[in-house]
């Protein structure tokens, strides 16, 4: 654990009583003495607070100073409409490579005169000199590396954040604020989050964060939540984690990633293509593609992970997908899973068979989030 980094939290976790695991080079809290069911339930129920500071932070900045060129210039990486994107608000965006395979999800937000992006933790390196490689010509790529990001996410979130500032209540799914005084802390946050759950995203100076949480965590409805946690709750909430259920062998169209590809980018848009793999990626769109994500639900108490071919038949038949994101679900009460499946096997209510430990046991494809999203739009 010596050579790990850490985040600006790191001693505060281990004050908390953390377990401290490997996680993307940095060394993470997996869970506290609650245990990771009862901080996904506590999530669920009221608010918890995660460090996500290992993840990247960048300011994408055009020398010329208008958003309009950086926006369009960020276009060349991504299939979203970055250009379109209204003033303090925030989209999910994902870099693709010339194949039409992802390099990593990210979020953009327009902060006025430049764009503000959050990129994983895993990719962060390669995403960075991605940006200074393509851009460089006429936008400043800025790393900031002195700021924390926390996130505080589930139904109470919000009445906790307004305690330190009642302007947050205002605010929607996906609208960012800057310069906010949080009980004299100033900070850049996003009413968003990846858990399913209603609540913010918060970057702060590294100075602050230990300040900051602990403020959250004096309030009763909060508690610190690990990575076990945040993994669970972002699988029952349908969503990707990247090395996983995305990568550079999945396209969008194939994540079931559709809706963050928006008119004007695709075939026919006023800026239609013009970013990595715009051929595959279009073209599948248009005609469909050979795989699909896919919610899965085991029949049973045995969980599928990661890795679980998955068969057309009881016995013999073909395997016709993969599991890609499996355990199990303390909302859900069961074992959930996503996987790849075959265009033709797809469609919900369709039964498979998953093979766990040489025997198959039977799954049903079903509709995702397995928890159905609680944002304030």
């Amino acid at each position: 654990m010596s050579d790990l980094k850490q985040t600006a939290l790191h001693d505060l976790h281990v004050e908390l009583g953390a377990k401290m695991v490997p996680f993307a080079g940095y060394s993470m809290p997996v869970q506290y003495p609650l245990g990771v069911m009862k901080e996904h339930l506590h999530t669920r129920a009221a608010a918890g607070l995660f460090d996500v500071g290992h993840m990247g932070q960048v300011v994408v900045r055009a020398k010329s100073g208008s958003y309009e060129d950086a926006a369009l210039a960020m276009e060349r990486l991504v299939p979203v409409d970055v250009l379109g994107l209204g003033e303090m608000r925030q989209r999910y965006a994902m870099f693709t490579d010339p194949n039409g395979g992802i390099l990593d999800d990210l979020m953009l937000a327009n902060l006025g005169d430049h764009l503000f992006v959050v990129v994983n933790a895993g990719c962060k390196d390669d995403d960075i000199a991605l940006m200074r490689e393509a851009l460089s010509d006429s936008c400043e790529i800025e790393v900031l590396e002195d700021r924390a990001l926390l996130a505080l996410q589930g139904p109470q979130a919000e009445a906790a954040l307004a305690r330190l500032q009642p302007s947050v209540a205002d605010m929607k799914f996906m609208d960012v604020a800057r310069d906010v005084d949080l009980d004299g802390i100033t900070v850049t946050l996003s009413r968003s989050g990846y858990t399913g759950e209603d609540g913010y995203e918060i970057s702060v100076a590294n100075g602050d964060a230990v300040a900051l949480t602990q403020k959250l965590l004096a309030m009763e409805e909060v508690e610190p939540i690990g990575l076990g946690a945040r993994d669970s709750l972002r699988l029952e909430g349908g969503l990707c984690l990247y090395g996983h259920d995305i990568d550079t062998t999945t396209t969008p169209v194939e994540a079931a990633l559709n809706w963050a590809i928006q008119k004007v980018r695709r075939e026919d848009g006023a800026r239609a293509g013009g970013f990595p793999g715009a051929g595959v990626i279009l073209q599948q769109l248009a005609d469909g593609a050979p795989r699909k994500r896919v919610g899965l639900l085991p029949e049973g108490r045995a969980p599928m992970r990661e890795g679980v071919a998955i068969y057309d038949a009881a016995e013999g038949g073909n395997e016709v997908g993969r599991v890609t994101s499996g355990g199990f679900g303390p909302t859900v009460g069961g074992p959930v899973a996503m996987g790849y499946v075959s265009a033709e096997h797809a469609k919900v209510d369709t039964a498979l068979w998953g093979e766990v430990r040489g025997k198959r046991l039977p799954l049903t494809i079903t509709k995702m989030p397995f928890v159905a999203a609680n944002f304030k739009r």
